[in-house]
């Protein structure tokens, strides 16, 4: 066992705080062991690990001045994945998802709003969980995603491989994505989106362009692009701005989150939607999560990189909860919109 995990198994066991990451398409894992069980409340002028929820009304922080902090490479594995492995379909969850993405269709329809994101949770039973090994499946398999897990006694077991940044922040400097859309990656060359994909990726580029643009010089926008994240591909758009000074990241952060990516549009009417049918606590699903205020591998300060916590489950009682979700609009099919979740349900039960 390697050191930094002989040391998360010791703070888990003494239920301490602790996060462990690895970032995109990186060779090293980050570890922040926090060095008693308090839970703190994220600010402006402290550093460390942000991890806040969907509704943004938890909003934690691992501080780096309560942590020891460790570094290690990532090892080479020979994991197996499993390929086209079938996971039986739950009709009962299957008949709920498609006559709540009907209801929502409805909604659309009658103009309340244009899009909402809207998602479930898979329970799985986990007898022998191992935080490594699941961990390092997840680094092993998942390369261009922000792997992490993160414990708190107060908070719970979380983990994931989320394809999506949130925000990226460098001192005045600020870069996000509008990541939307999915289908399965065939390794076919040529990738053909429907209008209804399309649509919805869109909206989530307009909505972050135009809050971005309340506080920033300058915004840049690239095309879309096709963007593979393990065995599914989504359309994604690079964002980039420059705004007047920092004081102003706390009002895009309550401005941007949640995003038309994991919540809707206009993002009030879909939460409130979200909230008033879903029939559970999304909880830190489609929050946010990440470095804050510093860079942990070159100590850079006023430097922050977040994340969208997708393709994510929390782990208890022995039960593995996975959340998945999907974006609708007009043109959404309710089984298609099922079997999209499906889809996504994968990269956390071939870890498992």
């Amino acid at each position: 066992m390697s050191i930094l995990f002989e040391k998360s198994r010791e703070q888990f066991n003494k239920q301490m705080p602790f996060v462990a990451y690895c970032k995109p398409n990186s060779e090293k894992i980050i570890a922040l062991f926090q060095k008693n069980d308090s839970l703190f409340e994220l600010n402006n002028a402290d550093s460390g690990f942000a991890f806040v929820s969907f509704d943004n009304k938890k909003r934690y922080l691992i501080p780096e001045i309560e942590s020891d902090i460790y570094f290690e490479n990532v090892e080479t594995s020979d994991f197996v994945f499993p390929n086209n492995k079938q996971f039986p379909i739950d009709l009962v969850a299957k008949t709920s998802h498609e006559k709540l993405v009907h209801k929502a269709v409805l909604e659309i329809e009658k103009g309340s709003f244009q899009k909402v994101v809207l998602s479930r949770i898979e329970t799985i039973a986990v007898l022998d969980f191992d935080i490594e090994t699941v961990f390092s499946k997840l680094i092993y398999h998942y390369p261009t995603a922000f792997k992490y897990v993160f414990f708190h006694p107060k908070v719970g077991l979380w983990m994931g491989a989320t394809p999506e940044q949130f925000l990226k922040i460098n001192k005045n400097k600020i870069e996000t994505v509008s990541l939307a859309g999915t289908i399965l990656n065939t390794d076919s060359e040529i990738v053909i989106w429907t209008n209804k994909e399309v649509n919805e990726q869109q909206i989530v580029t307009d909505f972050i362009v135009d809050s971005l643009k309340k506080y920033a010089k300058e915004v840049f926008v690239s095309k879309p692009y096709n963007y593979k994240a393990g065995s599914l591909i989504h359309i994604k758009t690079d964002i980039k701005a420059t705004f007047e000074n920092q004081s102003y990241l706390e009002q895009i952060i309550k401005s941007m989150h949640p995003t038309p990516a994991v919540c809707g549009f206009p993002k009030e009417a879909a939460k409130s939607f979200i909230v008033e049918n879903e029939g559970y606590d999304r909880e830190f699903y489609a929050g946010f999560l990440g470095e804050w205020n510093k860079d942990f591998l070159t100590f850079k300060e006023n430097y922050s990189d977040l994340f969208v916590n997708l393709r994510c489950m929390k782990i208890e009682n022995k039960q593995a909860k996975l959340y998945v979700g999907g974006g609708i609009n007009k043109g959404s099919n309710p089984e298609k919109e099922y079997l999209e979740t499906v889809n996504k349900s994968q990269t956390m039960k071939k870890v498992l």
